[in-house]
């Protein structure tokens, strides 16, 4: 059993080490794994004995497996079928290929292979994060890069069944032999079907409707945990057992709640898996082969990384793109460790070489930051496509009465406003792809940039009667400002402030007409909050027009003070509490009325 003093010193060396390597953008999965190796049999001794805590840390992967398989809806997986079957099915082949033909110089064909298959696989919770840190999850790169990685996760599962097989067969005179192991496979998997169909969802409404969050929480433990037990008790990995539960339940009502009960145990048991493997590393690899160590190390995240470049750009994507995904995707994964336990136990490959390789594989991953640096620094001018700048839109020769400058949530509402009754517009952009999104839905609007003056002028804002100022940028929207201020004064300025300090800008070059972004849904809101508190409705708008009033009071008279910090909360302040009395003296004149009304009846 895992003893109250290896927990305290594993929580210790967490908390310590995980955010520090986050701090030094090198994210949390090194962090745990220099944490493992700091306090195990190569560190400083404080934790000796593995296999309790190992048994307990595969609980780690096992629950990345299930929010995997609840996150894989088929009808999303159908509409992902090209890059996640094609794309990332061609980069685990070809990787596995190239990295196993050249093991075969120092290994036989199994092991060989199964060694390019690991290298092949990268690491989702390593990548993901930080492709959300460096807001490229949403991109085609980041898409490129969720396809293979999910498909590598799918991939590792048939490769956890095939596995024990192999083994198993190696044995000579095994009795039933394969076959035997197959037959309890197949009926593990059909009983775990049939019991995910007919009875885990009546299971889960019956637990439901105790209202009792503990209980489900204990349920959805106890269907991880069980479906793991089933699967290693017929031989088979846990973690395939519990990703098919996972696909099972994902299209279930309950499929949120599951995930949000399972989240928190994931992530902390997750960590101590890769703490246990930070344990189980062999540092004297790095001691008595250091140079060959880095050169494999870089060797095969260099073919890695010119494979699944080669990959990204045959399913269509650009340079630039599959230059991220090349950079991002070089490293080893989680599951190649996992991959490699399993073959050492059964005897398809040496220790040896899988203390190598996993020294190898964690090697990568600390190298990872550095390949998306050289990228960042060097490759990404290079791989860039030029492209000729695109030229501005032909503007009308005719005259509108109303130029709206910007085009998004802001400027769209009063563009269709002002269409519904038949006034013209002028709508200029300068994002091109905006430009060409709202065109698709039927709107006049034009390439253009309005910090220009020249193109103001061919907009004929000086024949309009108002100009809208929509941008959503401050510093353009400025610029733009000041420009129609100057040369066509005698258009009004109708102008989006996005915050404060916008207002007391726009203030200060004379433009007195603003609509802070958020601010009148937000009285709106405030109203109907008062109202469903059992507010009258006259009560309640009459609240919010005199707060709206004297808020706006207090823009415009404190603008001149945007640039003095201290001014500025001294006044916010002062006009605070001059409202808050304003407010009470109200309730106090009400109070009196009514209880003067009381007397005279």
């Amino acid at each position: 059993m895992v003893e109250l003093q290896q927990v305290a010193v594993l929580l210790i060396v967490a908390v310590v080490f995980v955010p520090l390597f986050r701090k030094l953008k090198l994210g949390s999965v090194l962090g745990y794994l220099a944490a493992g190796v700091l306090v195990g049999p190569y560190g400083l001794h404080l934790i000796n004995h593995l296999d309790s805590i190992r048994t307990l840390s595969e609980l780690g992967v096992v629950m990345l497996l299930f929010l995997i398989g609840l996150e894989l809806n088929p009808g999303r997986l159908w509409l992902m079928r090209r890059a996640v079957f094609g794309l990332g099915g061609a980069q685990v082949l070809l990787t596995t290929l190239v990295l196993g033909t050249l093991s075969l110089v120092v290994l036989p064909a199994p092991a060989a292979y199964i060694a390019g298959f690991g290298m092949a696989l990268s690491s989702t919770a390593f990548v993901l994060p930080i492709l959300a840190e460096r807001s490229q999850l949403t991109t085609p790169a980041g898409h490129a890069s969720f396809a293979i990685l999910l498909f590598q996760d799918l991939a590792v599962l048939p490769v956890l069944v095939v596995l024990p097989m192999l083994g198993l067969a190696s044995e000579a005179g095994h009795a039933g032999g394969p076959w035997m192991m197959g037959g309890k496979i197949v009926v593990a998997l059909v009983g775990l079907v049939l019991f995910g169909r007919f009875l885990i969802r009546p299971l889960f409404k019956l637990i439901a409707t105790a209202r009792s969050q503990e209980v489900l929480t204990a349920a959805t433990l106890l269907i991880v945990i069980g479906t793991a037990w089933l699967m290693h008790s017929v031989g088979l990995s846990m973690s395939l057992g519990t990703f098919l539960a996972g696909v099972l339940l994902s299209e279930s009502e309950y499929r949120h709640e599951l995930q949000a009960n399972i989240e928190p145990f994931k992530g902390l048991l997750l960590g101590l898996f890769f703490m246990a493997v930070g344990m189980s590393a062999n540092l004297l690899v790095v001691r008595d082969a250091p140079l060959l160590l880095l050169g494999v190390t870089v060797g095969f995240m260099s073919l890695k990384a010119l494979t699944v470049y080669g990959v990204t750009r045959l399913f269509g994507n650009s340079a630039p793109v599959a230059g991220v995904v090349a950079t991002a995707l070089p490293q080893g994964g989680e599951f190649a460790f996992v991959l490699f336990a399993i073959a050492v136990s059964t005897k398809l490959l040496p220790t040896q070489t899988s203390d190598f390789l996993t020294m190898s594989i964690t090697l990568s991953m600390a190298l990872t930051p550095v390949s998306l640096l050289v990228h960042d620094r060097i490759l990404a001018k290079r791989l860039k496509e030029p492209t000729a700048p695109r030229a501005f839109d032909a503007l009308p020769e005719h005259a509108n009465r109303v130029v709206i400058a910007g085009f998004g949530r802001f400027g769209q509402i009063v563009a269709r406003i002002l269409r519904l009754r038949r006034i013209g517009f002028t709508a200029l952009d300068a994002a091109s792809t905006q430009v060409d999104f709202v065109r698709k839905f039927g709107n006049k609007i034009y390439y253009g940039d309005a910090t220009r003056l020249d193109l103001l002028r061919a907009a004929q804002v000086d024949h309009a009667e108002v100009f809208v100022l929509a941008i959503d940028d401050v510093a353009q929207s400025l610029i733009v400002a000041e420009l129609v201020r100057k040369h066509f004064p005698q258009v009004k300025i109708f102008a989006r402030a996005r915050n404060r300090q916008h207002a007391y800008q726009l203030l200060a070059m004379g433009i007195q007409t603003l609509y802070r972004e958020t601010f009148e849904s937000s009285l709106h809101m405030a109203s109907d909050v008062l109202v469903g508190l059992g507010c009258a409705e006259d009560s309640a708008r009459s609240t919010v027009d005199r707060f709206a009033a004297y808020d706006d009071q207090a823009i415009r008279s404190m603008y001149m003070h945007r640039d003095d910090q201290a001014q500025l909360i001294a006044g916010a302040k002062k006009y605070a509490e001059e409202l808050e009395t304003l407010f009470q003296s109200d309730e106090t004149q009400q109070s009196g009325a009514e209880d003067g009304g009381s007397v005279e009846k």
